[in-house]
């Protein structure tokens, strides 16, 4: 996010454009198109475009700045470039890591955190979009609410750009003659953007638009369209330009910038990120429209456009743009509808009240002395003249350490809960003091054995496996996991999951083959199955995404549903099903629910619960547990002082321990001996 004020200042220079405000209204577009993107306000579905924006801004002034370096100095000073670099970005990034790592220690829950500190490091060293690609296939990772610092990502693809594409440009300079190589960068500019948007489409998939999103390679073509005008407008002597070019020329730049802005705002409010053609020329269109209004407002200082453009309020706010940028994504992570209360218009006025707030302090405390030197003079009149370098590795390595430090996982629960003591006549092998199943081969676990105990698996979801795993000591009482992270009974390929395609997981719709292995080698008397997200997820069916409470969805779930239950009690065992509870995994950007968090949903699957055991009165048992852990008929993360979710869709091992498990494991055990009562 280049700032335009470290041109040359002189508007009368050959070698510079010199300052622009137009560009600065420009910038203000862009951020705002961006914020209002990430905050879900209607009509801005393709307001994340905003970002090429910047980018083709950046390849213009950056190349500009260097051309116009050469053209006046005969040089280009690579050190003091990167050095201006630095204190423009560096500053203001390094004290956003550290807000959102110390915030995040206080809000994020574990799993969250632990992604946390390779997304903040990552972000520390400009490779956040390579971070986002690779961030992990594993579940935790796969499913993790949107990092506090996923916004970086673009900051990572700048400054890419801004280590690299000087020294093609000196090269260049080095080997060619000035006007030469002002043609020669052209070509490469064009070359290296046909070579970006085939890189974008062959990457491009619908079930994962991560690799053309995300990548350098990928999203270069905005910043070389950026550089390719630099390349074609920058002087190329010391000579004055002609103050005057012809009429004809600024109106057919004029309609140009006018069919730019046209398509520029039709994108912003109709493109999608998941629109194939997006990849497929679409991000090099925006590059061209976003470009063409950048030449009719530099080539036209008095026009329209460059008038509208410059207009105070908006040349403000693009002066503090990248402090908004820089701000908004943690802010509106943190501040959600959850911790507030608020929701929609008054929640999304709380963001930008603090977003405007932070920034400004950014802007005028942090970015603007530092860019101007005070903290170089301030060091160098106490300490040698190569101290800054020193102080710059300091702070990264500061920087560094604390965001280590402060997203470090919890250390281990030293929860010592109370055993769950199990008292049963019904005679089955035991297979260990505690009750607590290590899996192993049938005939050694029952090999020397002997007591009364009841035999449970836990079958289903994450949620069924952290239930089944973190259970305290429970003598009397043996137990198994065999739930599936990751997968539930639904299988159906297209999936709509925090409002992204999404799809199943490996080994997922092999379901009832690895149920049945469990069943096999476990052989219960009770089968506990707990779904609940997977099952309340859109899905395509016949064509058409559908949900539960759908009666053609309905019918498919029960389906699945009966199958799951024959499997479970295929060896004798009494089925019990768990209710499923209210969840707030994730928020949508403007503080509302997403739909597998919808509590109608919840209903609707606990409805067809009641319609299968109906089917078999005599072998299936509800236990109510959404009652247990939402008492007061909603979502809640703590009962009394006690944290009993981690995520707004697990449980606590203190909430499994303390809460589930006093209350289900007799039941459980009283299902066994055929003594339970409703």
């Amino acid at each position: 996010m280049t700032n335009q004020s470290e041109r040359p200042a002189s508007s009368h220079s050959a070698t510079t454009f010199g300052y622009s405000p137009a560009l600065d209204g420009l910038r203000a577009f862009a951020v705002a198109s961006v914020v209002l993107f990430h905050a879900g306000v209607s009509g801005l579905g393709g307001g994340f475009l905003g970002v090429d924006a910047f980018f083709v801004l950046s390849g213009f002034l950056i190349t500009s700045l260097l051309l116009a370096e050469h053209l006046r100095t005969g040089h280009i000073r690579l050190s003091k470039f990167w050095a201006r670099r630095a204190r423009r970005l560096l500053p203001a990034l390094l004290v956003m890591l550290l807000a959102t790592a110390i915030a995040g220690h206080y809000l994020l829950d574990s799993g969250d955190l632990s992604l946390l500190r390779g997304d903040g490091l990552s972000a520390l060293f400009y490779v956040a979009n390579w971070r986002m690609i690779y961030r992990g296939t594993g579940y935790v990772a796969a499913t993790s609410t949107p990092s506090p610092l996923q916004h970086t990502w673009s900051l990572g693809i700048e400054e890419q750009f801004y280590l690299i594409w000087p020294l093609i440009v000196a090269v260049l300079i080095a080997w060619l003659a000035a006007r030469r190589t002002r043609w020669v960068l052209l070509a490469f500019c064009v070359v290296g953007t046909a070579v970006s948007a085939l890189l974008a489409a062959d990457f491009f998939s619908p079930d994962s638009i991560s690799r053309s999103y995300y990548g350098t390679d990928t999203r270069a073509e905005a910043l070389l369209i950026g550089a390719a005008l630099a390349a074609i407008l920058s002087p190329v002597s010391n000579r004055p330009a002609p103050k005057h070019r012809g009429q004809s020329r600024h109106v057919v730049l004029g309609l140009l910038a006018l069919a730019g802005a046209a398509i520029t705002v039709w994108m912003w409010h109709f493109a999608l990120d998941t629109d194939s053609w997006m990849y497929h020329g679409g991000l090099a269109l925006i590059a061209i429209a976003t470009g063409l209004i950048i030449v009719h407002a530099v080539v036209s200082p008095t026009s329209p456009t460059a008038r509208l453009l410059a207009i105070a309020p908006l040349v403000w706010l693009g002066r503090i743009s990248y402090g908004v940028y820089l701000w908004h994504w943690p802010l509106f992570e943190y501040v959600t509808a959850d911790r507030t209360g608020l929701s929609r218009w008054p929640l999304l006025a709380v963001r930008l009240a603090g977003t405007l707030t932070i920034a400004i302090v950014s802007f005028y405390l942090i970015e603007q002395p530092i860019r101007r030197g005070a903290l170089t003079r301030l060091v160098q009149r106490r300490l040698p003249r190569r101290a800054p370098i020193g102080v710059t590795v300091l702070g990264v390595s500061a920087a560094a350490f604390a965001v280590v430090f402060m997203t470090a996982p919890p250390p281990p629960s030293s929860l010592s809960a109370a055993p769950v003591v199990i008292t049963s006549t019904k005679p089955r092998p035991s297979s260990s003091a505690t009750g607590v199943y290590v899996p192993m081969d049938r005939a050694d676990r029952t090999k020397g054995t002997s007591g009364t105990e009841p035999r449970v698996t836990f079958f289903g979801d994450s949620v069924s496996w952290v239930i089944g795993t973190y259970l305290p000591k429970h003598p009397g009482l043996w137990t198994s996991v065999r739930a599936i992270e990751g997968c539930g009974i639904a299988t159906l390929p297209d999936i709509l999951e925090l409002g992204s395609p999404h799809t199943n997981y490996p080994g997922c719709t092999n379901w009832p083959a690895r149920w049945q292995k469990g069943v096999k080698a476990d052989d219960p008397d009770v089968a506990v199955i707990e779904l609940n997200r997977w099952e309340l997820m859109d899905r395509k069916l016949d064509g058409v995404y559908q949900h539960v409470g759908e009666p053609a969805y309905n019918a498919y779930l029960l389906g699945q549903l009966d199958k799951a239950v024959t499997i479970a009690g295929s060896r004798g065992a009494a089925v019990v099903l768990l209710t499923a509870a209210y969840t707030h995994r994730a928020e949508k950007p403007d503080g509302s629910l997403y739909p597998e968090d919808d509590p109608a949903r919840v209903n609707a699957w606990n409805q067809l619960l009641v319609q299968e055991q109906a089917k078999h009165p005599r072998t299936v048992t509800i236990l109510n547990l959404n009652k247990l852990v939402c008492p007061d008929g909603k979502f809640t993360w703590d009962i009394g002082s006690l944290r009993i979710r981690s995520d707004g869709l697990h449980y606590t091992p203190a909430g499994v321990q303390k809460i589930i498990a006093p209350w289900l494991l007799p039941k459980l055990a009283a299902i066994a001996d055929g003594t339970y009562k409703a």
